[in-house]
C-alpha cells in the first residue's frame, strides 16, 4: 500500500479543513510548494493536490501553484478540484500530472465522465467523497441521495478504474479512518480504492494495508506531527 501526502490549496496557501468546513480551517504553511517539496525530501513518491477554492468555485483557482508543484516537485503528482470540462481535464493531463481527480463533474455531467474516461484512462480518478454512505459535491457543501456503494458500482461499469474515498465525517479529525466501509467497498468492485480520512496511527495504516486498499491519503496527522511520514510508510509495507 501506498502512502501519498495530501496538499491542500485554498487562498493560496496549504491549509486542512475539519470535515470538508471551509468555516474550520487551519492553515500550514504559506507555500504549498514547499510543502510539496518537503514532503518529497522525506520520502514521498506521490502526492494528493486538491485545489479548495477550484471544487467550491467549480473552476481552476489555484492551477498556477499546482503546476509550480508538478514543475518543482520529484514525484508523481495527482490533481483535483475545480476540474469540471474536458478541455481543463485535457490541459491538467497535458501539465504533467500523473492523474486527475473528477468529482462533483463526474456525478452531474455523465457525458463529461464518459469522455473522460475514454480521454484519461487509467490517469482518471473519481473522488467519492461520502458522509452517512452519501456522496457529497461541489467541494462537500451539497448533499446527495445518491449512496456511494450504488455510484462506485456505476463507476466500475462505465469503466473507472480508481476512486478515492473520503468519509467526510472522519476527514480532519484524527479519530481513525472508517475501515468497515472500505471492506465493504472492495468486497462488492473491482475498482482500486485509494483511503482518505481520518488516517492517523500507524495502527490505522496497518488496517487499511490489510484490508486491501492500494494507497492511503494522509493530512491533518502528517502536518500536526501525529504521524510521521517515514512510520506511516514503514507500516504501509
Amino acid at each position: 500500500m501506498e502512502i501519498i501526502p495530501a496538499i491542500d490549496i485554498r487562498g493560496g496557501k496549504c491549509v486542512r479543513l475539519t470535515e470538508g468546513d471551509y468555516a474550520r480551517e487551519t492553515v500550514f504553511d504559506d507555500d504549498p510548494v514547499r510543502v510539496a517539496v518537503r514532503w518529497v525530501s522525506l520520502g514521498a513518491r506521490h502526492l494528493h493536490v486538491v485545489d479548495l477554492d477550484g471544487a467550491r468555485e467549480g473552476r481552476q483557482v489555484n492551477a498556477a501553484i499546482v503546476r509550480e508543484i508538478v514543475r518543482t516537485a520529484d514525484c508523481a503528482v495527482q490533481v483535483g478540484g475545480g476540474i469540471r470540462d474536458l478541455a481543463t481535464l485535457s490541459a491538467t493531463l497535458d501539465g504533467g500530472v500523473s492523474r486527475v481527480v473528477l468529482g462533483t463533474a463526474a456525478v452531474r455531467d455523465p457525458q463529461l465522465l464518459r469522455e473522460a474516461v475514454a480521454l484519461a484512462r487509467d490517469r482518471l480518478i473519481v473522488s467519492v467523497d461520502a458522509r452517512d454512505g452519501l456522496v457529497r459535491l461541489q467541494g462537500w457543501m451539497e448533499a446527495t441521495a445518491l449512496t456511494a456503494l450504488a455510484w462506485i458500482a456505476q463507476l466500475a461499469q462505465l469503466g473507472v478504474t480508481r476512486v478515492v474515498y473520503t468519509d467526510i465525517a472522519r476527514d480532519g479529525r484524527l479519530e481513525g479512518p472508517n475501515v468497515e466501509m472500505y471492506e465493504r467497498l472492495l468486497s462488492q468492485t473491482s475498482v482500486a480504492v485509494i483511503a482518505a480520512g481520518g488516517v492517523t496511527t500507524t495502527g490505522d495504516v496497518e488496517r487499511l494495508s490489510a484490508c486491501g486498499v492500494e494507497a492511503a491519503i494522509i493530512g491533518r496527522a502528517l502536518y500536526t506531527g501525529d504521524i510521521e511520514l517515514a512510520r506511516a510508510m514503514a507500516a504501509a509495507r
